[in-house]
């Protein structure tokens, strides 16, 4: 399962309690979770990390040049002011060289890209981290950032479904045991309301397909 599909039930599952108060135990024996109008954040599969080769065409462990991970996501988001939604995410990229004679500067594109319902890309921006070796060294870290705004409007879950996933049912009603995102009308509600924060290097389709391969 990838990550985009694990992120993607997290902000459903997230949804059956819209209208809860969080921490508090239902009264059929389940938790209340309140779902926020903030994005899931994370990183896709296969582009949390990038490998550069010398020479470029080679793929022998021996011409690993460079490796760089992105790691240590942290996000802030802003869900209470205005009518946007702002998720702001800092992150760490750590990067090794083979060779550390020189000092040496390397750049690296990545992408932050917002997401809609699991599938659909709405905002895309690509920006870069410049990561310096001193002489010496084998190691560098640095910093990246990424933000993304989203309507709250766009984000919240209409009135009416909010109310049919949440109403209480009790045991012996015919619909008691019906799950309410079997219905196709919420399940499309809610993947309309669920958006995610994702963030990677930005690859080549060979650099895609060696982290997917190796």
């Amino acid at each position: 399962m990838s990550l985009r599909t694990v992120l993607a039930a997290a902000a459903i599952a997230l949804t059956l309690g819209a209208c809860s108060r969080a921490g508090e135990m239902d009264y059929l024996g389940g938790i209340r979770v309140a779902r926020s109008t903030c994005p899931a954040v994370g990183v896709p599969a296969y582009t949390g990390d990038i490998t550069l080769f010398d020479p470029p065409q080679s793929r022998d462990a021996s011409a690993i040049d460079v490796t760089a991970t992105i790691t240590n996501l942290r996000t802030t988001c802003d869900e209470t002011s205005g009518p946007d939604v702002i998720a702001t995410t800092t992150f760490d990229v750590v990067a090794r060289r083979r060779d550390a004679t020189a000092p040496r500067q390397v750049v690296l594109p990545y992408f932050v890209t917002v997401v809609r319902g699991g599938n659909v890309v709405v905002a895309k921006r690509i920006s870069r981290v410049a990561l310096n070796f001193a002489a010496g060294q084998d190691r560098a870290q640095t910093t990246g950032q990424g933000s993304s705004v989203i309507a709250r409007s766009a984000a919240t879950l209409p009135e009416d479904i909010r109310t049919q996933i949440t109403r209480k049912r009790k045991p012996g009603e015919q619909d008691a045991a019906i799950d309410p995102m079997s219905e196709p009308g919420v399940r499309a509600a809610v993947a309309r309301a669920s958006f995610e924060q994702l963030i990677g290097f930005q690859l080549t389709p060979d650099q895609l397909q060696y982290n997917a391969t190796r």
